[in-house]
């Protein structure tokens, strides 16, 4: 694949075309891919697929108006017809008082390494030879009566970007994943789980065969769920689950969100939203992180923020537009593709973990439950309420005792971030991560 940086002469000449052509300012963006994912099921090949693709985008400005165009088209004839339609169209729009480029002062430097790119791209045979491994672990667990298959990926993505302000610069990522799902039991009694890796490097990635081992034992632990007795109770949230709680805050606190008014925790900057010990951090700098990036999609040099310390909420997740709505600082958060403005996203967002085990974290608990799979969207990102179907184990004297299944747990985010305590246990597996995580007093629906 063309190295990031080399495409950098070709956005520059772009945006002095779209200067030439009568716009204020201008930036490009360029994004460059290719992937190849594979899948198994029962011992043969049942998905195969290469791509490759890139596509750049022209963002324009004439005062306070502005316009995207983008194509794929990257031969000179199809980039020498952007400028100009991109200055035509934003001529037609309304204007935007929030928009524009970063100040100067604002751009990334030197691009820090990250060491987010590995440079082996493996074939499909080796890929397979993945799958295969973690599906026949599965299905040598005692228990497993079929598989739904096994999937590996890799990606390279690289990203470049260019404006009239100055900012050219350029990073690429490389991915790698691999998952194993299976079933237990027979007719009406059948039950499914899986397990799943992802990392930048391949030698991060889990081995195949703990991939495969973990799906088919948390599968089998599923099998003969009861249905728990509606009630008030603890809840503890595996790390598989618990990140899901992240993305709640991380939709409440977005900066657009927050300037139009519709998050629940629209009024609460600088209050403490959670318990002393609750830390919650955004790493974009983070070597070897799945949304690690030495800049974001408005050229903005990022930092590692703690976005909650000591429980208190410390800042918005801000690209330039919301930033300027709510009369802040962007923090560096600005995503985008080739045909769409910038928006305000987190990179590596997580929950640091707390001083105790899982085991004791859940030790004092006489009844309650473990929960490991969340069914539904049903949060309310207006008022904070959460209700959502769920599936896991009983918890009794502070063991896990017996699977349980078709029962809700329902509260408001308000009141559950306040009783979240969290565990030893946090890994690096998702992007938006979380350890084992306590939440009292939420009510259970159940038989």
């Amino acid at each position: 694949m063309t190295q990031p940086e080399q495409f950098l002469d070709r956005l520059q000449d772009l945006i002095g075309k779209a200067r030439a052509a009568g716009a204020d300012a201008a930036d490009a963006v360029l994004i460059s891919g290719a992937s190849l994912s594979v899948a198994r099921r029962l011992g043969k090949p049942e998905h195969l697929e290469r791509s490759e693709e890139a596509d750049v985008g022209l963002r324009v400005f004439i005062g306070r108006k502005q316009a995207i165009v983008s194509s794929s088209d990257l031969s000179d004839a199809g980039l020498a017809e952007l400028p100009a339609r991109a200055v035509a169209m934003a001529r037609s729009v309304p204007e935007d008082p929030y928009c524009g480029l970063a100040e100067p002062g604002l751009l990334a430097g030197d691009v820090p390494d990250l060491d987010m790119c590995d440079a082996a791209e493996p074939d499909a045979e080796a890929l397979f030879a993945l799958t295969a491994e973690a599906e026949e672990a599965a299905m040598a667990v005692s228990g497993v009566t079929n598989s739904e298959g096994a999937q590996a990926g890799w990606s390279l993505v690289s990203v470049a970007l260019a404006a009239t302000n100055g900012m050219a610069r350029a990073y690429k990522r490389s991915g790698f994943s691999l998952s194993a799902a299976v079933v237990a039991g027979e007719g009406t009694g059948m039950e499914r789980d899986y397990d799943y890796s992802s990392a930048v490097h391949l030698a991060d990635l889990r081995s195949a065969t703990d991939i495969g081992r973990s799906a088919g034992e948390r599968t089998v632990r599923r099998l003969n769920p009861r249905r728990a007795a509606s009630a008030e109770v603890s809840v503890v949230f595996d790390p598989r689950v618990s990140a899901s709680l992240l993305g709640h805050l991380a939709g409440a606190i977005n900066g657009a969100t927050v300037a139009r008014g519709t998050s629940f925790l629209k009024d609460k900057m600088g209050e403490k939203i959670f318990a002393d010990g609750i830390t919650i951090v955004d790493d974009p700098l983070r070597k070897r992180g799945l949304r690690s990036k030495p800049f974001d999609a408005e050229g903005v040099a990022t930092r590692r923020r703690d976005v909650v310390e000591g429980g208190r909420l410390t800042t918005w997740i801000l690209d330039l537009r919301s930033s300027r709505q709510l009369g802040a600082q962007t923090t560096g958060h600005a995503t985008r593709g080739p045909s769409s403005p910038p928006s305000p996203t987190p990179t590596n967002f997580y929950l640091a973990p707390g001083s105790q085990s899982p085991a004791a974290l859940m030790a004092d608990i006489k009844t309650g439950l473990y929960v490991t799979e969340l069914i539904g969207m049903g949060v309310n990102g207006v008022t904070g309420d959460y209700s959502r179907g769920a599936a896991g184990f009983w918890i009794e004297d502070g063991e896990l005792a017996y699977p349980v299944s078709e029962i809700t747990i329902a509260g408001n985010l308000k009141d559950m971030f306040a009783r979240m305590s969290a565990a030893d246990d946090l890994e690096f597996r998702f992007g938006t991560d979380a350890p084992t995580v306590r939440i009292d007093a939420m009510a259970l629906a159940g038989r």
